[in-house]
């Protein structure tokens, strides 16, 4: 499993996390300028650079000026030709909020070829499988979405169990704020997706 942290433009993360576990670190251009504040050195600036003041000679860019994709999309295109199966990707949220479901919409769009996890100060998220166990979450918040729909939804060890539900997110049936009661949860359904929020 080749793993690569990515560092979007985002909402400017509180701290760097453990880095050593990443075969790769990669930015895109507006995320470079954090990255300096907290000493971390990417492997690979991607972008059309107009976030950046200046381009650091030591470390590889890649210039991506097609505005027919997003910084993350253009990202993970690059990703995948350097042969990475598994991408963290951080500051992926706030500052504006159309970015934030936009990277949704294309994390569902390379589901299949990657797996895509996000991370933020207080929370993890990511589309998840079909069927889906989590580890060491007892008394952690969970939440459900409904990408926009999720059919037959069943659970385990939740304080509000999903049994056979259908999600809607039209519909306003949505999974919000719920909690494990173990540390082992189990989450099933049969067609659809899933946007799952997990409590750091």
């Amino acid at each position: 499993m080749k793993k690569i942290a990515l560092f979007l433009n985002g909402e400017k993360p509180q701290f760097i996390p453990n880095l050593q576990r990443y075969d790769a670190i990669y930015c895109v251009d507006g995320a470079y300028k954090y990255l300096k504040e907290f000493n971390t050195v990417p492997d690979l600036i991607i972008g059309d650079f107009d976030s950046i003041e200046s381009l650091p000679e030591e470390i590889e860019n890649i210039h991506t000026p097609d505005q027919n994709f997003t910084d993350f999309e253009k990202a993970l295109k690059i990703i995948i030709k350097h042969g990475f199966t598994h991408v963290d990707v951080f500051a992926a949220n706030g500052l504006e909020q159309d970015h934030f479901l936009g990277n949704m919409t294309t994390a569902l769009k390379y589901k299949k070829k990657l797996t895509i996890k996000f991370y933020d100060d207080r929370q993890s998220y990511y589309f998840i499988n079909k069927k889906t166990k989590l580890t060491d979450v007892k008394g952690k918040i969970i939440s459900l979405f409904p990408f926009p729909k999720a059919k037959k939804v069943n659970s385990t060890a939740l304080k509000y169990p999903l049994e056979n539900l259908d999600l809607n997110m039209m519909k306003n049936r949505i999974g919000t704020r719920n909690q494990a009661l173990n540390d082992t949860i189990t989450i099933e359904f049969k067609k659809g997706n899933i946007l799952l929020f997990l409590e750091n």
